[in-house]
């Protein structure tokens, strides 16, 4: 039961990037930092690695001359949070 958990999101950062991507369509880098209070460099390591994986996608402009990286959940994402919720679900109340 325990290799149903994609062992991507169960990543205690990774997860917390994908929840708050879930409730809202992007968020800006620095936004996602403020509330999971990680490191820059960590995230940025996270974020790669869900991007590689497909489940966000990862957009970089600049925005008043400062350097603005937007990130938004793929519908690769969300099913995978989707199937991670659930497979949680299983632990809590097995059948």
């Amino acid at each position: 039961m325990y290799n149903d958990l994609d062992p991507l999101l169960h990543s205690q950062l990774r997860l917390a990037i994908i929840s708050m991507l879930v409730t809202s369509e992007k968020m800006d880098f620095t936004y996602i930092q403020s509330e999971t209070k990680a490191a820059a460099g960590n995230i940025s390591i996270q974020i790669k690695k869900l991007e590689e994986a497909g489940y966000i996608k990862v957009e970089k402009s600049f925005k008043n001359n400062y350097p603005n990286t937007m990130i938004s959940i793929t519908e690769k994402g969300v099913r995978a949070f989707e199937s991670y919720v659930n497979n949680l679900k299983k632990y809590i109340n097995p059948k």
